[in-house]
């Protein structure tokens, strides 16, 4: 069979599947059961400006969100809903809203289980690791049921296609495809504070390293996406930067390093500036290292720091964005089964067991009415942060064959 042949097997596979697992999806969750609010805030603000000519930011378009979600206006204390994301969002959503919001809601959790599953297999190339078929199949259902990735296939939460793009991102680059790169980490940008920090990151990367096409595609494509964006609505960026002024108005936790210098110690601000500080002052002198020092095998440890930082400090963060913290998961799994060969597997599928129950009991043992306890957003971040720096000379160490071609 040729390759032109098994690309389009592959795809013909593949919308079947979409098609299949959408209807199930419809027929048994979204359809007898409406919610996903994340997804929704998006998919009625872009419905409503696509198909009902209003700024998604407007009274009216807000409006529309609330209905929906409340079936009346949002009450003083309670989450507005509000579209709250870049003007440019509305352009992959167009194809979803000209369907009822119960196939839309099918079709994006779809698409959301579709990315995740397709960011763990890119990982699985990208560290050179083959996992026995039978732990292949328990990393795939854990992919799916770790906590932090089934919140957000619940709420519909579209950082989960955010951190398919930053991996799809780092992939191309190790894979040397500039292109499909640079298309990825513009489109990643619909959620700015998942990437403000790894963006910059890897663009200088990209300056340092002469790959001109990736930075160039990067900055056409986002230049698109801005022109078409003030083209069809010029007020956008004044009118998302206003309804980001009030989003700390109705959110109840800010970043970990908030919970902890001022929600639990009373720090204040000034206790939380201080150790952000520190953390941002530390990932400099990584990127420096990395970036002028020209120390290239520490590049993928260094985007994983970078990636762990911004959810330890960014104004607002939500649990479902730690599954970007499957990117060094399966570093140190794949590690495990390499340097224990016979009991490598074994242990790998305990961690598993441990890291499926271990938050969910957090999570069920803490919840206050719907929201999570302050302490769910503090474990994985913080232990991230302390085995990626004592860790660091074995990233490192195997940098060379972390990216091997599989």
């Amino acid at each position: 069979m040729t390759r032109r042949n098994q690309l389009a097997l592959l795809t013909a596979v593949i919308i079947a599947v979409f098609a299949i697992v959408t209807v199930l999806t419809h027929n048994v969750f979204t359809a007898p059961y409406p919610g996903q609010n994340d997804f929704m805030s998006r998919w009625e603000g872009a419905r409503s400006f696509w198909q009902d000519g209003l700024n998604p930011y407007g009274d009216a378009a807000s409006l529309n969100i609330q209905e929906r979600i409340f079936g009346r206006a949002a009450l003083e204390d309670e989450d507005p809903g509000y579209f709250a994301y870049p003007f440019y969002t509305v352009f992959p959503l167009w194809p979803l809203v000209q369907v009822d919001y119960a196939w839309a809601s099918a079709a994006w959790m779809t698409l959301l289980e579709g990315g995740l599953i397709a960011a763990f297999f890119l990982l699985l190339n990208l560290f050179g690791w083959k996992p026995a078929p039978w732990l292949l199949g328990l990393l795939v259902l854990w992919t799916l049921a770790f906590y932090y990735a089934a919140r957000g296939l619940i709420l519909g939460q579209p950082g989960i296609q955010v951190y398919f793009l930053e991996i799809l991102t780092l992939w191309a680059l190790f894979r040397r495809h500039d292109r499909l790169a640079g298309v990825a980490l513009a489109f990643s940008t619909i959620k700015p504070q998942m990437g403000y920090l790894i963006v910059p990151f890897l663009l200088l990367w990209g300056l340092r390293e002469r790959r001109w096409r990736f930075v160039g595609v990067f900055a056409g494509v986002l230049a698109a996406l801005l022109a078409a964006s003030f083209l069809l609505e010029p007020s956008w960026l004044g009118d998302w930067l206003g309804q980001l002024g009030g989003y700390s108005g109705y959110t109840a936790l800010g970043s970990p390093v908030w919970i902890v210098m001022d929600y639990y110690l009373g720090l204040g601000s000034a206790g939380e500036w201080a150790v952000a500080g520190l953390l941002y002052g530390a990932l400099l002198w990584v990127w420096v290292d990395v970036l002028w020092g020209r120390k290239g095998e520490r590049f993928l440890w260094a985007a994983a720091l970078t990636l762990t930082i911004t959810h330890l400090v960014a104004p607002r963060t939500a649990t479902p964005h730690y599954i970007v913290f499957t990117l060094p998961l399966i570093f140190y799994f794949q590690q495990i089964t390499r340097h224990n060969r016979r009991r490598g597997n074994l242990w790998v599928a305990l961690l598993l067991l441990a890291l499926l129950v271990i938050p969910w009991l957090h999570f069920l043992l803490t919840v206050e009415g719907e929201f999570e306890h302050p302490t769910v957003y503090l474990p994985l971040p913080f232990l991230m942060l302390a085995l990626l720096w004592f860790t660091r000379r074995l990233w490192w160490r195997e940098a060379s064959e972390m990216v091997t071609e599989s």
